[in-house]
């Protein structure tokens, strides 16, 4: 751990800021061109959905709304490309600040949490999203003589957005045991505690999940299971994790006491 003075602190951040924003301005200037192709990626599950029938499409219905769609992917693409650096960043200045002991418990959050977030994301990508757009699919009326039809023709920037906010609400849901993990190690939360309060944990899961989910059945139970049995995890962690301290104490208790009868 190492001390500096304040106005040092201040001269540092503010390098660390402008290397972190000028990396995540060449990450979106890089991404831009890949976005169409990003984009047909996101639009495969829809694709996928609707039979892969020819001539089925997304529109824009503004001028500028395809560029700053495209722009707006560009920024998500972007900041998951730039991702790393900036948390590497974030240690740099983080990091020389805290003990040997902080730093080894931060390490395993640092490495777990993107990996996380890509189930979480592919979980709303693979299953989720599929499921979902064959539920809202299923409400399109086809052509017949006995009236008009009904087909979906979805903008491009709506579409988008709905699966920015499916994509992040998994990655950051599955979070869930590095949360639950690191209120315990502050002492905000107890095993006894988290085995207690499951039937009101289960109660907040499926809120979660039904507002952020596309209101069908199958979507919130693909959250739901996933999320509480994360939440079980979360409850064999805490419990190793107060264990393992326990036997450090322990033995940093009778290291101390060898040392002191000599």
């Amino acid at each position: 751990m190492t001390q500096k003075p304040l106005l040092e602190h201040l001269l540092e951040l503010r390098q660390r800021l402008i290397y972190s924003l000028l990396v995540l301005g060449l990450a979106v200037g890089v991404s831009y061109p890949f976005a169409p192709m990003l984009f047909q990626f996101l639009t495969e599950p829809l694709w996928h959905a609707m039979g892969e029938e020819a001539g089925r499409r997304l529109i824009y219905t503004g001028l500028t709304e395809a560029f700053l769609t495209y722009l707006k992917l560009s920024f998500f693409a972007g900041f998951m490309l730039a991702f790393p650096y900036l948390l590497w960043q974030a240690w740099m200045f983080v990091g020389p600040g805290l003990y040997d002991h902080e730093k080894r418990a931060i390490w395993p959050t640092l490495i777990a949490s993107p990996l996380l977030f890509l189930v979480g994301a592919a979980l709303a990508y693979y299953v989720v999203c599929p499921w979902a757009w064959q539920f809202f699919l299923s409400f399109e009326i086809q052509p017949s003589s006995q009236g008009l039809s009904l087909q979906l023709e979805a903008r491009m920037s709506e579409y988008l957005s709905l699966m920015i906010k499916l994509v992040t609400a998994f990655g950051v849901c599955f979070q869930l045991p590095l949360i639950l993990l690191g209120l315990a190690k502050l002492g905000v939360l107890s095993l006894e505690s988290l085995k207690r309060q499951r039937k009101y944990a289960f109660l907040i899961i499926i809120i979660v999940a039904a507002l952020i989910t596309p209101p069908d059945l199958i979507s919130p139970l693909s959250l739901i299971f996933p999320l509480y049995t994360l939440y079980e995890i979360s409850i064999i962690l805490v419990k190793v994790s107060l264990k393992q301290k326990g036997l450090n104490r322990v033995g940093h208790q009778m290291d101390s006491g060898k040392s002191g009868s000599f």
